[in-house]
């Protein structure tokens, strides 16, 4: 896990680990052939997980195929909301990772009710990966705030451990400080703001 996304990584018995795939997306392994080929799922925002195949030449330059289409039927002929990712600051110096997902058609001069969600866990990581929740919010006129506070997986086990013993603490306001920058957008209804969350974020809720 790497802010937000996931990747496949080489670890050696001796040196340094190496990445065999980048990108924007989740993508994880679920065997690997005696020939070395690799087999997984991958999905992005706008792409529910699918099966690839990844093949790694003698460079160790990766090839990912896609095997599967498994929801192109149940897309076709629909618009997705798409996502933003945003960076912002919050308190003690904290730099929150966080996506702005925003409606169909969507139109910065108009007033749109906020939903914020927040992960269980604590030790959990939202993602780039493609999320039907996020669609049925958007679709039906919600702006939905979804961000990796303080606490979260794929920033370092310093982020991760920031809130031990002190939980909710940090990562409550790192969710306030992302309301405020949506806010600061000028497209959100501040008189609409509503909250979501499971498990730890139940209880941040």
């Amino acid at each position: 896990q790497d802010r937000g996304t996931s990747n496949i990584v080489f670890v050696p018995l001796t040196g340094a680990p190496r990445p065999v795939t980048t990108g924007t997306h989740l993508l994880s392994l679920t065997s690997v052939s005696k020939a070395g080929d690799l087999v997984g799922t991958s999905t992005s925002f706008q792409k529910p997980g699918d099966v690839v195949r990844v093949a790694v030449d003698k460079k160790g330059t990766a090839q990912i195929t896609q095997l599967t289409q498994v929801n192109d039927d149940l897309l076709q002929g629909k618009t997705l909301a798409t996502a933003e990712e945003i960076w912002y600051p919050s308190s003690g110096g904290a730099k929150i990772q966080g996506w702005i997902v925003k409606p169909p058609n969507f139109d910065a001069s108009k007033k749109y009710p906020l939903v914020l969600e927040i992960h269980g866990g604590p030790q959990g990581m939202y993602s780039v990966g493609f999320d039907m929740m996020w669609q049925v919010f958007a679709s039906s006129g919600f702006v939905v705030l979804y961000l990796n506070p303080r606490g979260s997986t794929g920033y370092g086990d310093t982020f991760v451990r920031s809130i031990e013993k002190s939980y909710p603490g940090p990562d409550y306001d790192d969710l306030m400080a992302g309301v405020d920058t949506v806010l600061g957008r000028g497209y959100v209804d501040s008189k609409q703001l509503y909250v979501s969350g499971c498990s730890g974020g139940g209880a941040l809720s």
